[in-house]
């Protein structure tokens, strides 16, 4: 669990970024290359201690890997009764 909030806020980041390319039509691969990628950026940077990149990288990773992240919500009918 993340409790840093410079962590936290690249884990929105990257949650956010990964559901728009999402929509976008990447899939599931190509959300990971994208993720490694961030990852990589983060540690050449040194922005966060490798344990707090380690702990980002797990919550990531187990973000990608729900499918029910990526699920576009149903639109419920309109009914309309006169």
């Amino acid at each position: 669990m993340l409790q840093d909030p410079q962590s936290i806020r690249y884990y929105q980041r990257i949650t956010d970024s990964l559901v728009d390319h999402w929509h976008r039509g990447y899939r599931t691969d190509e959300l990971r290359l994208y993720l490694e990628g961030y990852l990589t950026a983060l540690r050449h940077a040194s922005v966060l201690e490798p344990y707090q990149i380690n702990q980002l990288e797990q919550e990531a990773w187990r973000y990608v890997s729900d499918s029910s992240n990526f699920a576009m919500p149903e639109a419920q009918p309109d009914f309309d009764f006169f």
